[in-house]
């Protein structure tokens, strides 16, 4: 077993697509193209609109963040909801207050059929 720390301490700045007040801590990673990351976003943190290269799952795990597809409206989220991304589709995430989120990438992902609506 290992514990793994993903305070903001420990993070480093996201650089990519226009992103601005953001860290994030790559977790852990396995076969087939997984990925895990914790992220965490200041006041008006936001990673810009870019193609996800794999399925998404964000999961806020404190504070409130928003996420927004192709049209650009923002659907705010809270800790205990998340947010499912498609491969290949446009997409933002952010913060207006700040938030902390884990974000789990697969190549292939989707919602499993006990999912409630």
């Amino acid at each position: 077993m290992q514990i793994i720390e993903f305070g903001p301490e420990r993070a480093t700045p996201v650089t990519e697509y226009a992103s601005r007040e953001t860290k994030a801590r790559h977790l852990a990673a396995g076969t087939g193209e997984a990925h895990v990351y914790a992220l965490h976003f200041g006041a008006g943190g936001e990673i810009g609109p870019h193609p996800a290269g794999f399925g998404q799952l964000l999961l806020i795990v404190a504070g409130v963040g928003w996420v927004a597809g192709g049209d650009g409206v923002r659907h705010a989220v809270r800790a205990g909801q998340g947010a499912l991304i498609a491969r290949g589709e446009l997409h933002s995430k952010g913060s207006d207050t700040g938030c902390s989120a884990l974000m789990i990438q697969l190549a292939e992902l989707g919602p499993t059929s006990d999912r409630p609506a």
